[in-house]
């Protein structure tokens, strides 16, 4: 049986082979790992359905793969075999169907629209196991009901995977050279882009190339998108944290007896969660489909942490209903996971708000990026003394500089003032009682 990469999160498509556990020739149990897979930003093992004799490897270290790729091929002689083959098959994507964009190659092109085959034929999606390019179910829908063969188009996602604006893209050109006999512009994410040229910079001296990770690849598609199709407005303020240095300063040894690390962070992340419990706008995502805005009873916020591998975004759920010494503790497992690359999948979805933190590094302000489908986030600098008027004296107090960036569409200007302000409230006011271990 050929064993092929299955669909391992909603959304995911594609991977990289990160490590091949076995070897030809090796005999593997069922759901013995077989490899690591890194997918989006988590690291995850692929397991054997079935036990047998590995024949054939596929792939491997450093390949992307897409959803339905074969993987490796086992010898196993058990009467249920086939039926788990087939199983298998049906689950990935099924290969006892031709794919849609097969299938398309012989219907007939919409009118007004030149068959693809008179388009270009420079490019081709290329798989030696036969497996369709990775694409939406929706996608392959629309491509096999205007009869477009999805190998023609060069997706854009990680993997190779086509997206609607690609399939768009394609058929505009396709319009183009029906209507003027010449390519139109590529349009992009909402944007017109000409075709990007090389830059030869050895010209100029000594270059070294380093290939972009998936984690790098995904980050900036991710930002990209984010950046061009949400009107952000950013909203600035300060905290007076010093008592909260003075709390930290006090039960920082008895959190160290409870294994954990007590830092500013769980700070912010109760204060925040209080604020989204009196904000729900911003706690909501937007729904561009339906045109409804999704509100969520649940307080889940992600965490930028600062990796080897890049920017990755675990996620701490249900922040209202856990006391500090959990956040602080669960915070320190999630980022030690991360930096490990341990992650799964599962830890780094379900957000709904994010927190950013330069202040660990040294930044002071700066205007962070919204994790779309979220509405908003917030970045917190390094906090520095300052002089400032306190009851009408001067006194020197540790201010924490804040950002929040916010999608206008959902929260108005006057609605991300009262949230943030309410942050500050929170920080500023925290209960000693809150902090004190029980």
């Amino acid at each position: 049986m050929d064993v092929k990469l299955p669909q391992l999160a909603e959304g995911v498509e594609s991977g990289t082979v990160v490590n091949i556990l076995v070897s030809e020739g090796q005999e593997v149990e069922k759901d013995q790992p077989i490899m690591e897979l890194e997918t989006q930003k988590a690291v995850g093992s692929i397991p054997s359905p079935q036990a047998g004799i590995v024949i054939k490897i596929h792939v491997r270290e450093g390949m992307e793969v897409s959803v339905g790729q074969v993987l490796i091929s086992i010898d196993n002689e058990q009467s249920t075999a086939p039926a788990a083959a087939q199983a298998t098959a049906r689950a990935v994507g099924g290969a006892s169907r031709p794919p849609p964009a097969e299938a398309a190659t012989h219907r007939q092109p919409a009118p007004g629209v030149q068959s693809p085959e008179q388009f270009d034929d420079s490019y081709r999606y290329q798989s030696k196991s036969g497996v369709a390019p990775p694409a939406a179910p929706s996608i392959r829908k629309i491509a096999n009901d205007l009869g477009i063969d999805l190998s023609r188009i060069k997706g854009s996602e990680t993997g190779g995977r086509i997206v609607l604006q690609d399939l768009r893209a394609y058929i505009q050109q396709l319009q183009e050279i029906a209507t003027q006999g010449k390519p139109a512009t590529v349009e992009k994410a909402g944007t017109a882009q000409a075709p990007k040229e090389a830059v030869d910079f050895s010209r100029w001296g000594p270059i070294r190339r380093e290939k972009m990770s998936s984690v790098r690849r995904t980050v900036s598609q991710r930002m990209v998108q984010s950046w061009t199709t949400i009107p952000k407005i950013d909203q600035f303020d300060e905290a007076d944290i010093t008592g909260l240095l003075a709390f930290r300063k006090k039960y920082a040894s008895a959190y160290e007896k409870k294994k954990a690390h007590l830092t500013l962070t769980p700070f912010v992340l109760k204060a925040v969660a209080g604020a989204l419990k009196k904000h729900p706008r911003a706690n909501a995502s937007l729904d561009e489909t339906a045109n409804e805005i999704v509100f969520k009873d649940y307080t889940h916020i992600g965490v930028a942490v600062d990796s080897d591998a890049g920017l990755i975004v675990p996620v701490v759920r249900d922040v209202d209903k856990k006391n500090l010494v959990d956040l602080a503790r669960e915070l320190n497992e999630l980022t030690e996971k991360t930096r490990q690359r341990k992650i799964t999948v599962d830890e780094l979805q379900g957000g709904t708000f994010t927190l950013s933190n330069q202040g660990s590094v040294g930044g002071s302000y700066f205007t962070p990026i919204i994790y779309a489908p979220q509405v908003a986030i917030l970045g917190t600098g390094r906090g520095a003394p300052k002089a400032v008027v306190l009851r009408g004296k001067i006194t020197i107090r540790t201010r924490l500089p804040l950002c929040l960036s916010y999608d206008h569409r959902v929260l108005d200007g006057a609605d991300a003032v009262r949230f943030l302000r309410d942050i500050v409230a929170g920080l500023e006011s925290f209960p000693e009682g809150d902090v004190r271990l029980k």
